[in-house]
C-alpha cells in the first residue's frame, strides 16, 4: 500500500510542483501555489461526524476536478474514499493511504494536478507525456 514518501514522489515529478506547510503546518503540495494534495488527519468534529466509521490510518486530502468527480470516487471504494461535513460542497476527497496502491494513488495525484494546474502549463504537460 501506498506510502507518505510514495506522494512525496508522485507529486514532486510533476512540473512546477513545491512542497510547503498546509495551514496546520502539516505536508502539502502545490502547483504555482495552488494545493492538490495535502496531509489532512481528522479533527475532533471530523471524528464526531463519523463515529465508529472513522479510520485511524493515515490520511491524504485530494482535489478533483468536480463534485461529480468527487462522487463517482466515493461510490467507486469506499474503503479507500470518504468525506467529512466540512468538505462537503467542495471538489475535495480524502482517501486512506495505507487502502490504496501505488498505481491508482499515481492517477489519483496526477488527475489532482491537473485539476489544479494552470490551463497552459497542464495542456504543456499533456503534450510531453
Amino acid at each position: 500500500m501506498a506510502t507518505w514518501d510514495d506522494v512525496r514522489r508522485i507529486a514532486l515529478a510533476l512540473p512546477e510542483t513545491t512542497e510547503r506547510g498546509s495551514y496546520d503546518d502539516l505536508p502539502a503540495w502545490r502547483v504555482r501555489d495552488r494545493m492538490f494534495v495535502w496531509e489532512r488527519p481528522l479533527r475532533r468534529a471530523d471524528l464526531d461526524a463519523l463515529g465508529d466509521t472513522a479510520p485511524d490510518g493515515p490520511i491524504l486530502g485530494v482535489r478533483v476536478s468536480d463534485p461529480g468527480a468527487k462522487e463517482a470516487l466515493l461510490a467507486d471504494d469506499p474503503l479507500v474514499y470518504f468525506t467529512i461535513p466540512h468538505l462537503d460542497g467542495y471538489p475535495t476527497v480524502l482517501v486512506r493511504l495505507d487502502r490504496i496502491d501505488v498505481a491508482e494513488l499515481t492517477e489519483l495525484i496526477t488527475e489532482a494536478w491537473f485539476a489544479r494546474a494552470p490551463k497552459r502549463l497542464a495542456a504543456a504537460h499533456r503534450a510531453d507525456a
